[in-house]
This record gives C-alpha cells, sequence and structure tokens, in this order.
C-alpha cells in the first residue's frame, strides 16, 4: 500500500485546510486509515483514523469538533478537513493505514503498517 499526502500549507489562526490521503496498491476494507501529526522535537501524535467499511470515526479530544475525517471510495482517498485552525495545530502531518486493528488500538501509531510521506501545516497566530 501506498500512501501519498497533500494539502498542506499556511494559514491564519480561525482558518481552514483540507489534507488528502490517496492510496494505492493493495487495499481492502480491513483497513483503517489514520492521521498523524508531529511537532517539532515531540512525538507524534494521533489526530483521527476512521475504518474504511463502517466509516466509523475516532478523534483525538485535541480536534473534536474542529476536525472531521471522511473517505471517498471512488478515488480510494481520505481527507482530513481542518477548521478553526490553532497555532498549536502547527505540524508535520502524516497519513497512516493498517488492517486488522482493534478499536483499543487504533490511536496507537505502532498499529499503522503504512505511512505516507508528512505535509506541513503551519497555522499563524
Amino acid at each position: 500500500v501506498q500512501l501519498q499526502a497533500s494539502g498542506g500549507g499556511l494559514v491564519q489562526a480561525g482558518g481552514s485546510l483540507r489534507l488528502s490521503c490517496a492510496a494505492s496498491g493493495r487495499t481492502s476494507n480491513n483497513y483503517a486509515v489514520a492521521w498523524f501529526r508531529q511537532g517539532p522535537g515531540l512525538e507524534r501524535e494521533f489526530v483521527a483514523t476512521i475504518r474504511w467499511s463502517s466509516r466509523i470515526t475516532y478523534y483525538a479530544d485535541s480536534v473534536k469538533g474542529r476536525f472531521t475525517i471522511s473517505r471517498d471510495n471512488a478515488k480510494n482517498t481520505v481527507y482530513l478537513q481542518m477548521n478553526s485552525l490553532k497555532p498549536e495545530d502547527t505540524s508535520v502531518y502524516y497519513c497512516a493505514a493498517g488492517s486488522g486493528i482493534i478499536t483499543s488500538s487504533l490511536g496507537q501509531k505502532t498499529a499503522y503498517d503504512y505511512w505516507g510521506q508528512g505535509t506541513q501545516v503551519t497555522v499563524s497566530s
């Protein structure tokens, strides 16, 4: 599975961005696709994830109500709509995919086998 992340950029606080993660290769309905982020000198942290078949979503508390993860079957793409952005959202955002992940592990980066390259999101105050 290959993942291609895009859509990052520079935005003012309160603004919006939409990230895209295009998947190619051998995928299945058993997959979950997630977004993680990593700020300078920080650990990579979970942002949101979606189960491909059921569309069930999970979010980190820090982004609930502001970010929305969704997927487009026809385009094999997962999106992360980010609204009401804050300076603390500034990070490199990564998409990841994995199969057969149990619910309690969906927020753990070690549960995901495939990673895309990061896309930089910078929110100015």
